[in-house]
């Protein structure tokens, strides 16, 4: 029986480059995958995936494939979805009945929680339907597991702002729950704690003078 599968994992876990590997294997065998992301990110094209090593393919949009009919559905052998973290709640669900009603595998790749441990729609509505869950790892700069999508700027971690922001290397990392809350993006970095400190220090030498 076909199953609703997520794959999520941490930023940098090659979760596009995976998805488009499984692609390939079904081209491979002479079977039809309908390769798709959600239209949030088009920073590499509206219609490509692209991973940081470098693969890339022409895709679809989800909405897209959520317009097609049962019938046209039925042509393919599996249903690929990249970037699933920003599906709404309704694309998920149209992606569970090709699943329910024409047996056809999905496979769901996406971030599971936001820059603030949070669910993203998408995720949360996978993590609620999908009959198989599956974590593709990554890990911290001290070696552990990487499990938060720390944003960050020039000044250290940004705990604050809008759900989503695109961005790459130079504007997140995986962290571990340990060094994402003290807010350690490198081993000599000294965290939130002596960055407040060290802000308080100078509001007490330079306190402004219109107070």
């Amino acid at each position: 029986m076909a199953k609703l599968y997520f794959y999520y994992g941490a930023m940098g876990s090659s979760k596009s480059a995976n998805a488009l590997m499984v692609d390939y294997n079904y081209q491979e065998r002479g079977q039809k995958a309908l390769l798709c992301k959600t239209g949030t990110d088009t920073r590499d094209g509206k219609n490509k995936i692209r991973s940081r090593i470098g693969l890339e393919k022409e895709c679809m949009l989800l909405q897209d494939v959520c317009m097609m009919s049962d019938e046209q559905l039925a042509e393919y052998d599996a249903v690929i979805c990249d970037e699933a973290q920003f599906a709404k709640t309704e694309q998920i669900d149209f992606l569970a009945h090709i699943v329910d009603y024409l047996n056809i595998p999905v496979l769901c790749y996406g971030l599971r929680t936001d820059f603030q441990m949070n669910f993203f729609e998408g995720s949360a509505r996978l993590m609620a339907v999908a009959d198989d869950i599956r974590e593709i790892k990554t890990v911290c700069w001290c070696g552990r597991k990487a499990i938060c999508n720390a944003r960050y700027n020039e000044h250290g971690i940004i705990r604050q702002g809008s759900q989503i922001f695109l961005g790459a290397n130079d504007s997140y990392i995986a962290l571990c729950r340990k060094h994402f809350l003290e807010g350690k993006l490198t081993p000599e970095d000294p965290g939130d704690a002596c960055r407040n400190q060290q802000i308080s220090l100078e509001e007490i030498q330079d306190p402004d003078t219109d107070k």
